[in-house]
């Protein structure tokens, strides 16, 4: 990425690099939408791999992991069908 000193700046130097920049803008967009979260303290949820949120509260009675918030309501929304 381009750094200018004013928007005027900016503007006259647009032309020679706008492709440029909005490929890369769109590479940094995909990037931050697919980049996993960071692991908490707790790891990851056993069942779906992403990091367990500080509020998790779900404990599987089998094994007695902590799991996620969505896969202890898509568990619940499971035993009620």
């Amino acid at each position: 990425l381009v750094r200018y000193c004013s928007d005027e700046c900016r503007q006259d130097h647009k032309l020679q690099h706008g492709e440029d920049c909005k490929k890369r803008a769109a590479q940094l967009h995909d990037e931050l939408l697919f980049k996993q979260p960071e692991s908490s303290h707790l790891g990851d949820c056993p069942i779906c791999c992403l990091p367990l949120p500080l509020d998790s509260k779900f404990v599987q009675i089998c094994c007695g992991k902590l799991i996620c918030n969505g896969c202890a309501h898509a568990n619940k929304m499971r035993e009620e069908e």
